[in-house]
């Protein structure tokens, strides 16, 4: 898909979907049973790339990959959190293309030890990732996993390309925040609270509703059509 047909929507086995912005392109597809998303974005200038996540699949990830640079390049991959779904070709994809491995400082060792190998960047909360000319702000959202991360892209002021926003937040969520609400703390409301205390003040009290949230599983959303629903989120508890 192109700028203008974005909708967000992937299918297990089906073709990415491209975002084109003025700096970046970011690109989505859904591997595996659990309908997994992994997300890479690419420098336009450059050509240096991040991935979010390498759940399952490694082939259809090193061809999403190849989908933004035609060599294959890789700099770095971001796990956003521990769980095995989010994680399982993440050895294959770092041993195929040399990519630097990074994760919650939290998480890193559980994660290093699911890859077999050590975590070459553990990620703190206000941590900023540069990939070739773009920068990523990490985010840490504490509930589902100790350890989980977001990443937060934001597009220049200047924007100016088709379907781009200045000042517009993009943000790669893992399983932390979905449409309809927090990811799951397994019903402990210690984690709830926490969680959705870090979702409320780090990502709706900051970002503006028209910021785009790339989640671990399923359709994109905004945190606009999102933030009506916190208050019921929270009376839920889950």
């Amino acid at each position: 898909m192109t700028a203008a047909g974005w909708t967000g929507r992937v299918v297990p086995g089906g073709e990415s979907a491209v975002r084109v912005l003025d700096r970046a392109e970011i690109r989505t597809a859904s591997v595996g049973e659990m309908d997994n998303d992994a997300y890479l974005v690419t420098c336009r200038r450059s050509g240096a790339q991040l991935l979010v996540d390498a759940p399952t699949d490694p082939d259809r990830l090193l061809s999403l990959v190849r989908e933004g640079d035609g060599t294959g390049r890789l700099d770095v991959l971001v796990v956003t959190h521990r769980h095995g779904d989010h994680l399982g070709a993440a050895a294959a994809v770092v041993a195929r293309t040399g990519a630097r491995l990074a994760a919650g400082e939290h998480d890193a060792d559980e994660v290093g030890r699911a890859c077999g190998r050590t975590v070459d960047t553990r990620l703190r909360h206000g941590d900023r990732l540069t990939v070739g000319d773009l920068e990523l702000e990490v985010v840490a959202l504490r509930g589902h996993t100790p350890g989980s991360v977001a990443l937060a892209l934001t597009e220049p002021e200047d924007a100016h390309a088709p379907g781009a926003t200045p000042g517009r937040v993009h943000l790669f969520t893992g399983d932390s925040l979905f449409p309809g609400g927090v990811g799951s703390t397994q019903g402990d409301p210690e984690r709830f609270t926490r969680l959705l205390d870090d979702v409320r003040t780090r990502l709706f009290d900051r970002y503006r509703d028209d910021t785009c949230v790339y989640p671990g599983h399923g359709d994109g959303t905004t945190l606009g059509a999102e933030r009506p629903h916190l208050a019921a989120w929270a009376a839920r508890g889950w």
